[in-house]
């Protein structure tokens, strides 16, 4: 393996570790928004729900906070892949910072379906727009 597949294989991974904390979050938010309304349904006390929203917002706290060390994971990363020469190694259809312009989501600005919107690492994928 080179350098530069290895770093691929640990950006793929990185970018799934992220998208699942992103995936939890956003359920475990919709969760935690959820409770008060379900509880209002049942014509249930406050005080009968609250241990679980508690439980409902730390889980978020914590994710959150994961989601941080993910981030930090990432910029590690990416000062590595700098420090080693190895080019970009963006995966999935998400902006990194300094993308300008922008090129995530596979979203092409009105009226321009020329230009390639995926990292130039990663194989082409066909027409983007």
């Amino acid at each position: 393996m080179t350098r530069h597949s290895i770093g691929e294989a640990l950006a793929a991974r990185l970018y799934t570790a992220e998208a699942a904390i992103d995936r939890a979050l956003a359920d475990a938010a919709a969760l935690a928004a959820a409770l008060p309304e379900a509880r209002a349904q049942a014509w249930l006390s406050a005080v009968t729900g609250q241990r679980a929203f508690t439980g409902a917002a730390a889980a978020i706290s914590a994710l959150a906070e994961a989601r941080g060390h993910l981030v930090q994971t990432h910029n590690t990363l990416a000062a590595l892949a700098r420090k080693m020469g190895l080019e970009a190694l963006a995966v999935g259809p998400v902006d990194k910072p300094g993308d300008t312009p922008p090129v995530g989501g596979g979203v092409c600005p009105e009226g321009d379906t020329s230009r390639n919107v995926v990292n130039k690492s990663l194989p082409s994928i066909g027409e983007p727009c």
